[in-house]
């Protein structure tokens, strides 16, 4: 199969050609025509296995084929998408595959200016990809009109739930035109998913091209258990052990993300990080000089779970475990891609314990563990399976105290049996017990 058996007109197909593009992936063997039908598309595949040319390649031809000349402030069509990051990369791939169509793209998304925004939306644009809460920020100043909208794109919806965007989206919903063509295109299906998907698509065509809620075969997994306070020391023993010279690098908090840096720049590592509290800029900065090797290490919350696309990237690891088991999938995702190998290693501590058996149960597969010598951790992470059992050694009998036998031993004046136990809080003030002295006249030894 070809991307011309698909349908596809001849200046994509050139688009394609030049990027290198020459077999179509499972997924876009079965969205493309759909989309081109003008059917409503529920698809799920797993990270990596070209989503975005699944919906991108179709809606662009259309666009392309089909409708009025788009009008000021206008737009034709729009693709959701939960995080800047991820709107920067899908509308790179966009205006790569439109690059010989005579169409207007672009992205709007927080944390930076909206003025410029604006300005560029006054002559209106084909198709626009946005985050959630940017989009309803220009539609509420008049910067943006959907009486021409014919198709709704929903990128990573689970994600913008994740994210608490359901009520923009609920509003989104309102103001958009009831007749339009809707695609859903995600890595997971939660049930406030197809929730969702019920009230927003019109009897739609399912397309799963991977089995629900599974990690690409692509990418070989394993844990190293350790103690929580000895991770950053055990991070920089597998660096220089493995002789790591990219990675993807990722901790649960901001703190978390800055702590590290910090250290690895203090041991003379190249390293960079990005979450929600840098700039738009910075962050983009940050991610450039990652993706041209000029940072070895590159930080992150899971705001780059999503929308990461590094060609080649070999290894991602978790520095702590994700709070919600589905970005677990997503995380390693930026490894193994477009069917290259890769690895992810997760440091895990005994307190991680349920977010690790929540993966295990998600992804169906008990991880392989192993122990990095010397880092043995003193808190033991208990066993787990792909059933979501936390397995619990017995613990061992304790042994009986000894009692009786005149073992007692002076405490404050008073004598206390060692069989006894006083009470840590006693609500009636004891009576001392004080030790009875012989006040009599002492007899002299003969």
């Amino acid at each position: 199969m070809t991307f011309a058996t698909l349908g596809l007109i001849e200046p994509l197909l050139r688009s394609l050609e030049t990027l290198g593009y020459q077999t179509p992936t499972p997924v876009q063997a079965q969205a493309i025509p759909a989309v081109l039908a003008g059917r409503d598309l529920m698809a799920a595949a797993q990270t990596g296995t070209g989503k975005t040319a699944g919906f991108a390649l179709p809606l662009l031809q259309l666009l392309a084929m089909e409708g009025p000349k788009v009008t000021a402030n206008s737009v034709r069509a729009l693709i959701l998408v939960p995080t800047r990051e991820l709107a920067e990369q899908v509308h790179e791939a966009v205006r790569q595959y439109a690059e010989n169509l005579p169409l207007r793209t672009y992205a709007v998304y927080g944390g930076v200016s909206i003025n410029p925004q604006m300005m560029k939306l006054r002559s209106g644009v084909d198709l626009l990809v946005a985050t959630p809460g940017r989009l309803l920020d220009l539609f509420r100043q008049n910067a943006l009109k959907f009486n021409q909208l014919q198709t709704l794109v929903l990128d990573e919806a689970d994600r913008m739930l994740d994210l608490g965007f359901s009520e923009e989206l609920a509003n989104i919903y309102r103001a958009l035109p009831k007749k339009r063509q809707t695609l859903l295109f995600s890595a997971t299906f939660s049930d406030d998913i197809r929730l969702l998907a019920g009230q927003m698509l019109n009897d739609p065509l399912s397309i799963e091209v991977s089995p629900r809620n599974v990690a690409a075969n692509t990418v070989k997994q394993w844990i190293v258990t350790v103690d929580k306070k000895r991770k950053p020391e055990l991070f920089v023993h597998l660096m220089r052990k493995g002789k790591w010279k990219q990675v993807l690098v990722f901790a649960k908090t901001r703190n978390g993300v800055d702590a590290l840096v910090e250290k690895l720049q203090g041991l003379g590592i190249n390293a960079d990080g990005i979450h929600g509290d840098k700039p738009q800029a910075t962050r983009q900065r940050a991610l450039d000089r990652f993706k041209a090797s000029e940072v070895q290490i590159l930080v992150a919350t899971d705001v780059a779970a999503r929308g990461l696309d590094i060609e080649d990237l070999p290894l991602v690891v978790n520095f702590d475990l994700p709070i919600v088991a589905e970005d677990y999938i997503h995380r390693i995702g930026r490894t193994g891609r477009a069917g290259s190998t890769g690895e992810a290693i997760s440091l895990v501590c005994a307190d991680e314990v349920n977010l690790l058996s929540a993966i295990e149960m998600l992804t169906r597969q008990t991880l392989k563990r192993q122990n990095e010598p010397d880092f043995e951790p003193e808190h033991r992470v208990p066993d787990t399976d792909a059933s979501g059992q936390v397995i619990k050694k017995p613990k061992k009998p304790k042994k009986p105290k000894a009692s009786g036998g005149g073992g007692g031993k002076r405490n404050l004046g008073k004598w206390v049996d060692s069989g006894e136990v006083a009470p840590a809080e006693p609500s009636i003030k004891p009576v001392r017990k004080v030790p009875v002295f012989n006040t009599g006249p002492r007899k002299r030894k003969p």
